[in-house]
């Protein structure tokens, strides 16, 4: 991964059209080595989690340039890297399985991290997820206790408990949750060992429950 994160740290700082085209090249060998990465990822998951066992690395990657049509951000490429696994890919709406790349002085993210669950559900997910939590509240806590290395994001929360719920609903704060997704920063001493891809699937399979949980609510909303 370190020579990954070295390109992307060079993209970072040479980031117009120029310096990518005469480093071409170096980009293809590392986008080739982030591929080989993937798909071992994808088999080491697959072997406990059946509904990623048949991906492919196109279902689970992202074009390294940017999307300039509605921004008013014109830097043309992204500077950083990442793989979600979910149930018929990226795109379906599913909660997944994410490991994720960036320099250290990005600012997209911020980190090197493992993600699980479900960043920017749609309006109808969060309904009913909400819905569930708040009638069987130990059914969310369970599949989210079953992952202790990571931890849930509450960055992304409304002020208030949504409209339909009490201020004081024993399970307030997760109301008002607007992703349901859980995270864990990645130390060196894993993202550059030699265990990389077994280290990260242990990490996955305690996420497992977590993810499980939130997909039978997909499920149930037809989101495949």
């Amino acid at each position: 991964m370190e020579e990954i994160l070295d390109f992307l740290d060079l993209l970072m700082r040479n980031n117009n059209r120029e310096w990518f085209w005469e480093h071409k090249s170096e980009y293809d060998a590392i986008q080739q080595k982030f591929n080989v990465f993937t798909e071992e990822l994808i088999k080491a998951v697959g072997a406990f989690d059946a509904s990623i066992a048949n991906l492919k690395v196109k279902d689970c990657t992202y074009r390294i340039y940017k999307d300039l049509r509605f921004s008013k951000d014109k830097i043309p490429y992204k500077t950083h890297m990442g793989a979600y696994l979910c149930p018929h890919g990226k795109k379906s709406g599913f909660a997944g399985y994410y490991f994720h790349l960036e320099p250290a002085e990005a600012e997209y993210i911020g980190r090197n991290l493992l993600a699980a669950g479900l960043y920017n559900p749609t309006p109808a997910f969060l309904r009913e997820a909400r819905k569930r939590i708040a009638e069987n509240g130990g059914e969310f806590i369970e599949a989210l206790e079953k992952s202790p290395h990571l931890t849930l994001e509450e960055n992304a929360k409304l002020s208030r408990v949504p409209n339909g719920y009490p201020q004081n609903h024993p399970m307030a704060e997760y109301l008002k949750l607007k992703d349901y997704s859980i995270t864990m920063t990645l130390p060196p001493e894993l993202l550059f060992g030699n265990r990389l891809v077994q280290n990260v699937a242990e990490y996955f399979r305690e996420a497992m429950p977590f993810n499980h949980y939130l997909n039978s609510i997909g499920e149930e909303l037809l989101f495949y």
